[in-house]
């Protein structure tokens, strides 16, 4: 008796580390989380959660890897690049892409956030080096669908999907900015006098049209005449006119 309450404490203490062990041996995994686990070194072809994971003696027998099963938003940094027409700029980009096989993520790549991440910006680098730099400021969407088509297909092998790529935002040199806002000057000035023009070509077609109507009707232009009269009259000036008939004009001028 004496021997087993001398032994009582030990007991607590294995109890106590087995307890420890055993507690151990639980996962919790969220509805977003997904258990990729070795057995022994071999994996088990299915990942396990979400919920509650029993683990084998871990990290002895079972090893558990979790993998996020959310979109992540990846920032690629600014990528010096020369365009196709040589225009050298810096490009930021932001790629949006998410795990659908966690157990081909952990067997296939050894790190498929840093691989990822480093396609991203060869991709990038590499489209964007073949498209002209009008393109790219005009058609940004169309080179970030190109961008993400061709990288999504990089990744597929890897158990990746991305699902967008958004070209943020192109750095110009300050010379070619200016370049380009002389052009956008030009290019309004151009505007501006092309409407111009084509208000000068309708006004003298009105004119034209008004013409022929009072050579075809001289009373209207008698009507006109008399308007204009009324119209300066109306203004405080000290111009006086005297209608004169043209025939009576005409009596004078000499025939030859």
């Amino acid at each position: 008796m004496e021997l087993f309450g001398a032994l009582l404490p030990f007991m607590g203490i294995i109890v106590l580390v087995v307890v420890i062990f055993m507690l151990n041996w639980i996962r919790v995994l969220s509805e977003y989380e997904r258990g990729v686990v070795f057995r022994l070194g071999r994996i088990i072809e299915k990942p396990y959660g979400p919920g509650l994971v029993i683990l084998l003696a871990p990290p002895f027998v079972d090893r558990m890897v979790k993998i996020d099963l959310r979109t992540v938003a990846l920032d690629v940094p600014p990528q010096d690049v020369i365009t196709r027409d040589n225009v050298s700029i810096k490009v930021k980009a932001v790629v949006y892409y998410r795990v659908l096989n966690p157990v081909v993520a952990i067997t296939e790549i050894a790190n498929f956030q840093y691989a990822t991440a480093q396609m991203a910006q060869t991709m990038l680098r590499s489209v964007i080096g073949q498209a002209e730099l009008d393109k790219l400021l005009s058609e940004q969407e169309n080179v970030s669908m190109e961008i993400q088509n061709i990288l999504d297909k990089q990744t597929s092998p890897w158990g990746i999907k991305v699902s967008h790529v958004e070209i943020k935002n192109v750095d110009l040199p300050v010379d070619m900015q200016r370049a380009m806002a002389r052009q956008a000057e030009a290019e309004r000035d151009r505007r501006a006098k092309v409407i111009a023009a084509e208000g000068e070509y309708q006004a003298a077609e009105k004119l034209v049209k008004a013409a022929e109507m009072m050579r075809e009707h001289p009373m209207a232009l008698q009507m006109r005449f008399l308007q204009t009269m009324v119209e300066v009259g109306a203004e405080n000036n000290s111009t006086i006119f005297f209608p004169v008939p043209i025939d009576f004009i005409q009596a004078f001028v000499p025939k030859k």
